[in-house]
Parts: structure tokens; sequence; C-alpha cells
């Protein structure tokens, strides 16, 4: 049995696959590794990419149903969502927010990058040094350039 290689996504990449302005080279190649890879999310992902969607319908920058058709597309990807216990979200995870200047959203993915030792994918500049500070692989380091 072949193991997949596995590492975090946070939202800014799921939403650079759902948004043509916000194409990205990086989120494309991430993408394509989830053909032989898995992504692993905090709780929190998709409640923050629903919001996101919910918030480009409402601006008219989305239709209801390319939502729809987006998250579907988002069912059928190898992403395994992951919990942190309320004790860690209101400890660690506001901690490391603190020490790195992150919101605890971006703490959240951080965290879980370094309890699970996956390396993180992110389009987030600050959460992305963040993780360098740390000494979370940053997959992958180059790429990371729009276009």
């Amino acid at each position: 049995m072949i193991t997949k290689l596995a590492f975090v996504i946070d939202a800014s990449v799921a939403l650079a696959w759902c948004f043509e302005d916000e194409t990205n080279v990086f989120a494309d190649k991430v993408l394509e590794r989830l053909v032989d890879s898995a992504g692993v999310v905090p709780l929190i992902w998709p409640l923050e990419v629903g919001n996101a969607l919910i918030g480009a319908e409402r601006r008219g920058r989305l239709s209801q149903a390319e939502s729809e058709r987006f998250l579907e597309l988002l069912r059928q990807l190898p992403i395994r969502i992951e919990s942190a216990s309320l004790t860690r979200m209101f400890g660690e995870v506001i901690t490391l927010a603190r020490e790195q200047n992150l919101s605890t959203y971006d703490a959240i993915y951080l965290d879980l990058a370094m309890r699970s030792g996956l390396p993180l994918v992110t389009l987030d500049e600050a959460l992305h040094q963040a993780a360098i500070r740390c000494g979370v692989k940053v997959f992958p380091a180059q790429d990371r350039g729009k276009g």
C-alpha cells in the first residue's frame, strides 16, 4: 500500500481555485498534487471557504449555482478535516496567534502543520512567513507568485 503524501491547505489556496481573477500557478500546482497527495485542513476550513463563497454571492461575484459546483469539487478532493480541542484552541492557538502576529483563523493552520509535521500551503504572506519562523516546511517554497 502506498501512503499518500499530505499537506495542510489554507483557505486562500482553495479559494484561488474558485475565482478566475485569483488564478495562481502555485494554487493550480497544489490542486494537481491532490491527485497523488492528501490535503489536511482544520475544522474551521469549510466554514471559512463557505463564508467567502456566501460573501462572493452577495456581492454578485459568484452565482449560487457556481458556489454549489465549487463545493461539489471540494467534496470530491482527498481532503481530511482535523479538529482541535477547545482547550488547544483557547490555549496554544491563541498563544501562537499572539506570538506570530496572526489571526486565530490563520494560527489554527499553522498549529495543525506544527502538530502534524506536515508542510503548509498558503497564499497568505504573513502565514507563510510565520510558518518559516516556526520551522514548518512550506510547500513548495518556490512558485508562490501570481500568474
